[in-house]
């Protein structure tokens, strides 16, 4: 009996971390995805930004950004702005602030999804952003990571 028990005991633990990991692939109806993107863009001035996402899922298209500076000193300044995603699935907002180094061309950004339409409408999350621009040409490279989470009754493609 004790054999018995011992066992049922295995079974139903395993069956809860089985349905543990499949709830942390959702939120509720929604159904998120970690980013792990690239990006290689251009820095066309007054700070407006151009990028073309891959290896990003939902996010793969491109971007236009628009950031103000909020502070800092020299080499270092804070900088917001938004970041807008135009993808196959519709477009996904981000409303960013973090740092802009003038004297390397590193940068690193970070705030939540504010707006989305399409299949992204009511999308949530939170994604960074973090480059290097060549100060001489304007040209950036850059990661986007984060989680993204959308209604979960659209099949995830790339």
């Amino acid at each position: 009996m004790k054999r018995c028990g011992l066992l049922l005991c295995m079974l139903a633990s395993a069956l809860m971390a089985v349905g543990a990991a499949q709830a942390s692939g959702s939120n509720g109806d929604q159904e998120c995805t970690n980013v792990q993107a690239t990006g290689v863009g251009q820095d066309l001035g007054n700070g407006v930004t151009v990028a073309t996402i891959s290896r990003g899922g939902w996010l793969n298209g491109s971007t236009s950004g628009a950031f103000v500076i909020t502070g800092g000193a020299p080499p270092v300044f804070t900088v917001a702005g938004t970041v807008v995603f135009t993808t196959k699935h519709g477009a996904l907002t981000l409303t960013a602030a973090g740092t802009f180094d003038v004297s390397t061309g590193a940068f690193l950004t970070s705030g939540p999804v504010s707006a989305g339409t399409g299949k992204l409408v009511g999308a949530t999350g939170t994604l960074t952003i973090a480059g290097v621009q060549n100060l001489a040409t304007g040209a950036f490279t850059e990661t986007v990571t984060g989680t993204i989470c959308r209604a979960g009754d659209e099949e995830e493609d790339d």
